[in-house]
């Protein structure tokens, strides 16, 4: 997002977009844009709870529950979790997402051709 902070406002997107341990609300819908056709969303950050067993302890710092899941409704949600984890203990909300590729007006995931060249469906 370095070209927004420097005046720009065009969306790069990328294949892979990682976060860790970060939640900043009005960015959230910026990072999930930037996912590419065929790329991947991996998030995990603290929830909701995590002020009972230590920092962050903020609640804009905290995904309330299902916030990870409802924000990510535009891509093919893979994996999501909403647990409790220890040593040490922290609340967290992780998430596994890919954008679909379209291609003509069908939706496909990236998949390696068949033996004969043709994609199966």
């Amino acid at each position: 997002m370095a070209s927004e902070a420097a005046g720009h406002s065009a969306l790069r997107q990328f294949d892979a977009v990682v976060v860790c341990n970060y939640l900043w609300r009005p960015l959230l819908p910026r990072l999930i844009a930037s996912v590419a056709p065929g790329g991947v969303l991996i998030y995990e950050t603290f929830a909701v709870g995590n002020e009972t067993v230590g920092k962050p302890s903020r609640p804009d710092f905290l995904l309330d529950t299902g916030e990870l899941l409802k924000a990510c409704t535009t891509l093919k949600i893979v994996a999501y979790e909403d647990v409790i984890l220890e040593n040490p203990a922290r609340f967290v909300q992780r998430i596994a997402a890919v954008r679909t590729k379209i291609v003509g007006s069908e939706q496909h995931r990236d998949r390696p051709p068949t033996k004969d060249g043709s994609e199966e469906n």
